[in-house]
């Protein structure tokens, strides 16, 4: 169900049928709440047992389907403001769980680009970035926007699992190298393009490579 953070940030929230005794938010990609993510948010909620919370990432803006405008208004996001609504979000999960409860984060796309700066935050325990940016494309370079890899070096590297398609042009190799250095552990698809794994509808989907990936992300997170 759609809910409205503390910030006015909305949000979609899921509950599991059973009582949950840990929690989950996601960071949608650039195309930001969906019907995908209302699926994905009830997926996890009902698979993994966990309280889910989505959070949209362009809030208060009005954005169509077409990528060209969604590219500009990423450099116009500010790291601040999109860290307090993982971390608000982080903290109505929390409000449905049992006190302590763990709460992990995990991200596509430009969700797992923040996955990795949201590496600086002590509210998260395990973290999964899908194919996230490890370097801020020129595009979205902007005085709000700092480096992921600067935020590893500075953060939990360790808290953090990197999936990655190895025919990514936004992971290149260096790149990875440079993720892994921090101390990420990466886990790496060969023959994978960006977002192999989240949205079946894309040419790009891989199934066998998705459903891997989705249970070693559980894997992480429940570790």
């Amino acid at each position: 169900m759609r809910i409205v953070l503390p910030s006015g940030t909305p949000a979609e929230l899921a509950e599991p049928p059973v009582p949950a005794t840990s929690g989950l938010v996601i960071a949608p990609d650039i195309f930001g709440l969906r019907p995908l993510y209302d699926d994905l948010v009830a997926r996890f909620a009902a698979e993994w047992s966990m309280v889910v919370v989505a959070p949209e990432p362009f809030p208060g803006r009005s954005l169509g389907p077409e990528i060209d405008g969604r590219f500009a208004e990423v450099a116009r996001l500010d790291d601040a403001v999109h860290l307090r609504d993982l971390e608000e979000a982080a903290d109505t999960a929390a409000a449905r769980l049992p006190a302590g409860a763990p709460i992990g984060l995990l991200g596509f796309c430009l969700g797992g680009m923040y996955c990795h700066k949201a590496s600086v935050s002590e509210r998260f325990q395990r973290i999964v970035s899908f194919y996230g940016m490890i370097r801020v494309p020129d595009a979205w370079r902007s005085p709000t926007q700092g480096e992921p890899l600067a935020a590893l070096a500075a953060g939990h590297a360790d808290r953090v699992l990197a999936i990655i398609g190895d025919q990514d042009h936004y992971t290149p190799p260096d790149a990875v190298e440079a993720l892994a250095a921090t101390g990420v552990t990466v886990v790496h698809y060969p023959e994978a393009e960006h977002g192999f794994a989240h949205d079946a509808s894309r040419p790009a989907h891989r199934a066998d490579d998705a459903a891997d990936a989705f249970s070693r992300a559980h894997a992480w997170l429940t570790s």
